[in-house]
C-alpha cells in the first residue's frame, strides 16, 4: 500500500470519528486514529496545450482558467468492456487542450472512476478533477470518497459535489447534522478535497435555496438551449450563481444526443421509458455547443461515444465565436417541438 493510500485511510477513519457525535453508536470509532498531516495541493492543475486549443475561463474564485469545453465522465467513459476506448478518448481530449474532467461515484457503479484513474495514474496534473457524491449521509459520503480517490488513483480532488439535488427534503438531509454536507468540509479540512459543489438538473428553486444557504465553490448545472421553455436554470438559477461568484458548469449540452438532429431514434421499447420519444432532436451539435458556451458559464462539460466526438467538440470550442441575442433566440425556437426530450431530467409530473 502507498504513502496516499495510507494518510487517506487515516483521513478518513479521522473523519468518520468526528462525525460519532451525530451518528451515535459509530463501530468505527474506537478504531480510529489521527490523520497524518497532508501536503499542500492548492497549485492548479496545468495543461499547457489549453490555451492554444480554444478560449478559456476564470474558474469562479479559484484562479484556475478553464477551457471552455470539459470532459464529461458518462457516456463511453462509464460503461463496462469500454477500457480502451475509454483511455483512448481521455487521452485524446487531454492532447487536444482539455482541462477539466467531471465524473461521480454512481457513474457506472463506479467504471467511470476507474476509467478515468488510469490515465490520471500518470496525467493529473493537467487536469481539474471533479467527483461526486450521491449518498446524503456523513459516513456514506466518506466511504464514496474512499472509493472515489482509490479509483480515481489520486489522493486529492480538485473538487466534490453533492450529487443531483433535486428536492427541499434532499437538501434538509445533506444539511442535517450527519449530513453529507460535513463530509465535503471534513474533506476540505483535510485537504482531501480543494473546493466544495453542487449539482442538480431537476428544479431550479431548490438549487437557488442550497447556494443562498450555503457559500458553495462551484455549482454544476443543467442548462441547453430548450432549457427557457421549461422550469428554467438560465432564467432562475444562472443569474444568481453569476452574483455569488461560482465556478458554473454546464451540462446536458445534448441531453444524451436526444437534442441533435442526426440523432435517429431507436424502437420505443429500446428506450428507456424517461427518454422515450420518436422524434430526432432539432439542433446540430455546433448550434447546441455553440448555444450553451455564449452562456455565461465557465465551462460546458459533454460525454462522448467515441476518439471522433471529442475532436469534433473541441474543434467547435477553438472556432468558438460569442451568439447574439437573435441568434441565441433562433436556436431555442428550433428546439420547441423537442422540449420535453430536451429536458427529460426536469421535474415533469406537475408539467405538460
Amino acid at each position: 500500500m502507498g504513502m496516499n493510500n495510507i494518510n487517506r485511510r487515516k483521513f478518513l477513519g479521522t473523519g468518520l470519528a468526528a462525525a460519532a457525535t451525530v451518528t451515535m453508536g459509530s463501530s468505527f470509532a474506537s478504531e480510529l486514529k489521527p490523520a497524518s498531516p497532508v501536503k499542500d495541493k492548492n497549485k492548479n492543475p496545468f495543461n499547457e496545450r489549453t490555451y492554444n486549443a480554444m478560449p478559456t475561463k476564470s474558474f469562479g474564485q479559484t484562479g484556475f482558467k478553464v477551457g471552455i469545453l470539459s470532459l464529461g465522465g458518462q457516456a463511453t467513459i462509464e460503461m463496462q468492456g469500454t477500457e480502451e476506448e475509454s483511455e483512448r478518448i481521455i487521452n485524446r481530449a487531454l492532447d487536444l487542450g482539455i482541462n477539466y474532467i467531471d465524473t461521480a461515484a454512481s457513474y457506472g457503479r463506479g467504471q467511470s472512476q476507474l476509467n478515468i484513474g488510469r490515465v490520471m495514474k500518470t496525467r493529473r496534473s493537467e487536469v481539474w478533477l471533479s467527483s461526486k457524491t450521491h449518498d446524503r449521509t456523513y459516513d456514506g459520503s466518506m466511504r464514496l470518497l474512499e472509493e472515489s480517490l482509490t479509483n480515481l488513483q489520486t489522493d486529492h480532488l480538485d473538487t466534490w459535489q453533492l450529487h443531483n439535488i433535486q428536492t427541499k427534503d434532499q437538501l434538509d438531509q445533506v444539511f442535517a447534522n450527519n449530513g453529507a454536507i460535513k463530509a465535503l468540509e471534513r474533506a476540505k479540512e483535510q485537504g482531501m478535497v480543494r473546493t466544495i459543489g453542487i449539482t442538480g438538473h431537476y428544479e431550479p428553486l431548490v438549487l437557488a435555496d442550497a447556494i443562498d444557504m450555503y457559500p458553495f465553490d462551484l455549482i454544476l448545472l443543467a442548462v441547453n438551449a430548450a432549457d427557457v421553455h421549461y422550469l428554467s436554470f438560465k432564467n432562475y438559477l444562472l443569474p444568481q450563481a453569476q452574483r455569488k461568484g461560482l465556478a458554473i458548469v454546464g451540462m446536458k449540452v445534448a441531453t444524451r444526443g436526444l437534442m441533435l438532429s442526426s440523432w435517429t431514434p431507436p424502437p420505443l421499447e429500446e428506450q428507456s421509458p424517461r427518454m422515450a420519444t420518436s422524434k430526432p432532436g432539432s439542433v446540430t451539435i455546433r448550434e447546441a455547443l455553440t448555444y450553451n458556451m455564449s452562456l455565461p458559464v465557465s465551462t460546458t462539460i459533454i460525454g462522448v461515444d467515441n476518439v471522433a466526438q471529442i475532436e469534433e467538440d473541441v474543434k467547435i470550442a477553438s472556432e468558438f465565436s460569442p451568439l447574439c441575442d437573435e441568434e441565441m433566440k433562433a436556436i431555442e425556437f428550433k428546439t420547441l417541438p423537442t422540449v420535453r426530450q430536451g429536458l427529460y431530467f426536469r421535474r415533469w409530473e406537475l408539467g405538460a
